[in-house]
Formats: C-alpha cells, structure tokens, sequence
C-alpha cells in the first residue's frame, strides 16, 4: 500500500504559509498519463528562479509505502531539457519510515538549482519534480544499525 496525503495544516503554517486557502486548494501528486511512472509534485506558489540559484520548495505533501519501497524524487525531464534546472541532491530518497517522523510529519521538499544561462519562471501547479516508488532489496545478512526507526505500515 502506497499513497500521498497532504500534511496537516498546522505543519503547513510552519512550513509554507498560514494561508487555509492555499492549503485547501493544492492537489496531491498524480500521474499525467496510464503509463508514467512519476507522480508529477507540483508547485504550491509562482516561482522565478534566476540562473545560479538554488530554492528548497516545499511541497505540502508526505506520502506513505511498504516497508520494502522508497520514493525516489526526480526533477521532471521537460524541467531539465527546457530550463537546465536540477535537484541539488540530483535524486531524493524518501524512505518509508519518514512518514510522519516527529520533525516535520515526513513533509516532502525538493532543492532546485538553475544551472541555466536565463531566468525560469512557474506558475502554482506547474511540476518541476516527480516521485516514483520503487520496491528494493536487501542483503540475506542485512541488519540495520538503528532498528527503533523500523515501523510497518
């Protein structure tokens, strides 16, 4: 089992704005078509980024999934052709036991760089980084160090 929830609205006061009319009217993450893997994680504000910087966006969301799956977050191709913007990590990894952690609920952020000679300018709702699940393996020896954060969902 797998999906996305928006993070409760007193997380968002703190992360994004106080703004119950932003908050209720943001969609969670969807595919565009049948066949695409990524869910499309879309921006909650406008957005103007100037050729060498770097914005942490959040994006109002935290998702859950089984304990054998990540989330892999990915700037969207047409975002990387078209504009030369990147994920400063390049790809975000969100685990299954970062679901509602007590910092911040498991509020998903993308970090964005512009690596690109103009200014990009987004509109609230564009998407400009996706999410995928992906189900991985472990080894037959494996033992985590900290097994205190090990929860099944």
């Amino acid at each position: 089992m797998r999906d996305f929830e928006k993070i409760s609205f007193e997380q968002f006061k703190k992360d994004v704005a106080d703004d119950r009319a932003l908050y209720d009217s943001f969609s969670l993450p969807t595919r565009k078509t049948k066949r695409a893997a990524g869910y499309d994680l879309a921006l909650l504000q406008d957005l103007t980024i100037k050729p060498g910087e770097i914005v942490k966006l959040p994006t109002g969301v935290k998702c859950f999934c089984a304990p054998d799956e990540v989330l892999l977050v990915t700037v969207r191709s047409g975002t990387g052709f078209k504009y030369n913007i990147r994920l400063v990590n390049q790809i975000g990894v969100i685990d299954s036991d970062y679901y509602n952690n007590q910092d911040n609920e498991g509020h998903i952020f993308v970090k964005i760089q512009n690596e690109g000679e103009k200014t990009a300018e987004f509109k609230a709702g564009d998407a400009v980084a996706q999410g995928t699940f992906i189900k991985y393996l472990v080894t037959s020896t494996d033992s985590p160090l900290d097994q205190a954060r090990t929860s099944d969902y």
